[in-house]
């Protein structure tokens, strides 16, 4: 064994234990139920991506975690001067930008594709659409993460959420949940 193995070894090892998990949500349209806190309590931090609806819902997040919040556009002027509409923020070396309303790959809404660049962002999450979506975008070298909608309300057919790991700047384990199918409460 050479050393070069056993310290490679050793980085591998720190990189597994030092994952942070993420649960990421978004447009709950002021839903949240016990099947998506099972979730959330499974994860080290919550992110939710807008349309939260009431605050209700970010109380009822599981407590100790590390929370991240953006607003969206049906969120009152309560949930505007309480969260921001865009967050920028490093996770285990992973830059993230969060808004809700993004777009996605080819048709980012306007400014993002600039804000994108601007933060160094390797990750940006949005919600806003109702549809689960990730998408490596080539041409900005960033993950694109959509993770559809929580809430009962909408036009999308399946709730869902994303689940994953970060560490050493790097995202794996991504799990897309199915809640049940839009309209139908406690369905997990």
């Amino acid at each position: 064994m050479s050393l070069n193995w056993v310290l490679l070894q050793l980085f591998s090892l720190r990189t597994i234990i030092m994952a942070i998990s993420i649960a990421l949500i978004s447009d709950t349209h002021s839903y949240i139920d016990e099947g998506i806190i099972a979730h959330l309590n499974e994860a080290d931090e919550v992110w939710h991506a807008g349309d939260i609806g009431a605050i209700d819902v970010v109380n009822r997040f599981p407590k100790g975690k590390v929370v991240r919040v953006v607003t969206g556009n049906i969120d009152d002027s309560e949930m505007r001067q309480r969260f921001p509409e865009e967050l920028s923020f490093d996770v285990e070396g992973l830059r993230v930008l969060m808004v809700h309303i993004g777009g996605n790959p080819g048709r980012y809404a306007r400014g993002i594709k600039s804000r994108i660049q601007e933060s160094g962002a390797t990750l940006f999450v949005c919600g806003h659409s109702h549809l689960c979506r990730v998408e490596h975008d080539r041409q900005l070298n960033c993950l694109y993460m959509n993770p559809g909608a929580a809430g009962i309300q909408g036009f999308h057919k399946m709730r869902t959420l994303l689940k994953f790991k970060v560490a050493g700047g790097k995202i794996s384990d991504l799990v897309v949940v199915e809640l049940g199918k839009r309209g139908m409460p406690g369905q997990n």
